[in-house]
């Protein structure tokens, strides 16, 4: 009775003590997480963390997901749970700066029309063809709010940095204020060739659209105060005041946005002068110090992604110099490129990080492996698209085009200019952020947007992602360094690799077998043809007995060949299922039983232990 009655209690105090530590997990241990993944997905980056730390006020956010719409949507449902995870993350680490609400905005419902009224999307998605919804709406202390439309499960990768930039411009809404320094007409006038007003250039108005835009020439001495962003065009033979300027801007944790050129080839004076030789650009006193050389005595030449143009013939031809880079030519990892399928440019100009610099260089296009590099004089006074293939010769090596530089840097001046305060001079800085292009043709409209009239009224359809890329820049380099900092991040999704190399093999054999009946069945068509040709109209088809026996053959050879058809897709279905129940058995019982053996194993070694010990104790009281 006695023993019925202990073990009672222990089981009491078992289950008390148990209650008791959920309880305390719940309440003192939840801001407590211990990432496995391989790529950190659900912790949030140093840079992530420095955005929340510099919230001033608490922001709301509101997380939409249509989770009754999608009950049989495994992977939205999915990628649902690791979008609210991660925001979880955001609240957890904000300390309080951060209202998260998860909102089910149910057909007909007023969670749905608060969904519309933040502008969220809608897709059209659902079992019923209702609308499902999975975005994020935020808000701050004054009204002004930023969304998320719809969280892309193929843009999983630049999902913190999406959720940040957001949280960023909220809890920053100071406007950004770029500063373009260029001589060419990027704002418009009057075309020298052709004596009408040529429009402003297209990326032009759409950065005024954005932001606050100050467009001056090169003849300034010093940059406006005010500036969050500066965005270089075309840098022709700087006066050394302006120089200084631009590096000690650069050197106190000023962005910078450089377009170069090699050869520019959209100025209309340079274009009537075209005869007089390059019309090219640079910065090499300043990327010498910054540890990065610009070959502007060069001109890439492409063959593979050298863009088709009309001649003056009516013919087409390639021409190599002018240049489309697809989507394998741009860097996938990176937020301004990352979404971009192509951008078309002239006369590029190649980088290359100098040997022993302290900067860190990232490209963000490159040049095909059929390139070679041409002397920008020759190329200048070639005007001849013919002529450039036939003096290619390809080097087989890719060519960076643009790139980030960033990380630690000298100045390129020893001292304070003169006139200017020695005090406030800086040698050095430890965060250079520069965005540099070896080409400024690609901001020229001809190249990436057209012109429609409708109506009276112009309208510009682009073509090429170039604007794409000049905003995604400028909105990138215009948030805070801890902003720019954040790179793309890890899946959450795992492919089962050897189930993918199973199907692959498989589908491999599966079409090999489906090109031979495929075949065999075009050559029967074909002698069927030919018999019907035989035959005059209106008479009745005939076929020989040695004509009959081939189709029979043939009827029977196909009948085989689906036969093996279905067997290699039955292996194919039999290699997978067992593999699947091998995982199945090692996730579900091998795994636990090894625990257990484990802590069983640990339990004999501790019993081990302490057995000598009790037999001396033992001795000792007898």
């Amino acid at each position: 009775m006695q023993h019925k009655l202990t073990t009672s209690i222990s089981l009491i105090l078992t289950a008390v003590v148990f209650f008791a530590l959920v309880l305390l997990n719940n309440q003192l241990l939840s801001p407590l997480r211990l990432d496995l993944t391989e790529n950190q997905v659900y912790s949030l980056s140093k840079g992530s963390k420095q955005v929340l730390a510099d919230i001033d006020e608490p922001l709301n956010l509101y997380f939409f997901f249509s989770d009754k719409a999608t009950k049989n949507m495994t992977g939205l449902r999915n990628y649902a749970n690791r979008v609210e995870s991660l925001l979880t993350e955001y609240q957890t680490i904000a300390k309080g700066k951060l209202n998260l609400q998860i909102i089910d905005p149910q057909p007909f419902s007023e969670q749905e029309d608060q969904a519309n009224q933040y502008g969220l999307t809608g897709a059209t998605i659902g079992a019923a063809g209702e609308a499902v919804y999975m975005g994020l709406a935020a808000t701050n202390a004054i009204g002004e709010q930023k969304v998320i439309a719809f969280f892309d499960p193929k843009q999983e990768s630049f999902l913190e940095y999406e959720i940040s930039k957001l949280i960023h411009q909220l809890s920053n809404t100071k406007p950004v204020k770029v500063t373009l320094l260029s001589d060419l007409s990027i704002a418009g006038g009057q075309n020298p060739m052709t004596g009408q007003a040529d429009p402003a250039w297209t990326f032009y108005t759409q950065l005024q659209q954005l932001y606050q835009v100050e467009l001056l020439g090169s003849d300034i001495s010093a940059l406006p105060e005010d500036t969050d962003l500066l965005v270089l065009v075309h840098p022709k033979e700087l006066n050394e005041t302006l120089l200084y300027a631009i590096d000690q801007y650069a050197m106190q944790g000023g962005k910078l946005l450089v377009f170069v050129d090699p050869h520019n080839e959209s100025d209309p004076l340079a274009m009537m002068a075209g005869a007089m030789g390059a019309n090219g650009s640079s910065l090499e006193r300043l990327f010498s110090a910054w540890g990065l050389s610009f070959d502007s005595e060069h001109v890439l030449l492409d063959a593979m992604a050298g863009l088709d143009i009309r001649t003056q013939a009516g013919g087409v031809t390639r021409h190599f110099g002018f240049i489309g880079l697809g989507a394998e030519q741009l860097d996938r990892d990176d937020i301004t490129t990352t979404n971009l399928e192509v951008i078309n440019g002239a006369s590029f100009g190649t980088f290359s990080k100098l040997a022993g610099a302290s900067t860190q260089w990232m490209p963000l296009m490159h040049s095909t492996v059929n390139a070679d590099l041409m002397p920008v004089e020759s190329y200048a006074m070639t005007r001849d698209p013919d002529e450039l293939a036939r003096k290619y010769q390809s080097k087989n090596r890719q060519y960076a085009l643009a790139g980030r530089l960033m990380g630690k840097a000298k100045s390129a001046f020893e001292s304070a200019a003169e006139g200017e305060n020695e005090a406030d001079f800086k040698s050095s800085t430890s965060a250079l952020n520069v965005l540099v292009v070896g080409d400024t043709d690609l901001l020229a409209d001809r190249f990436w947007v057209q012109q429609a009239n409708f109506f009276g009224q112009t309208i510009f359809t682009p073509f090429a992602n170039n604007g794409d890329f000049v905003t995604n820049s400028v909105e990138n380099l215009s948030g805070s360094d801890a902003l720019i900092s954040i790179r793309s991040r890890g899946t959450f999704a795992r492919p089962f690799i050897k189930v993918d190399e199973l199907t692959v093999i498989a589908e491999q054999k599966f079409r090999e077998q489906e090109q031979i009946l495929q075949q065999q069945l075009d050559e029967t068509e074909q002698q069927l043809i030919q018999l019907q040709n035989q035959q005059g109209e209106g008479a009745a088809l005939a076929v020989s007995p040695e004509q009959q026996q081939a189709i029979d053959a043939f009827v029977q050879k196909k009948i085989q060949i689906r036969k093996a058809l279905r067997e290699v897709r039955h292996q194919l279905d039999k290699d997978i299922e067992t593999l699947g129940s091998w995982l199945k058995f090692i996730n579900i019982a091998l795994a636990p039983l090894a625990l257990v053996l484990f802590l069983m194993l640990c339990g004999v070694l501790l019993r081990t232990k302490s057995n000598p010990a009790q037999r001396g104790l033992t001795k000792e009281a007898k």
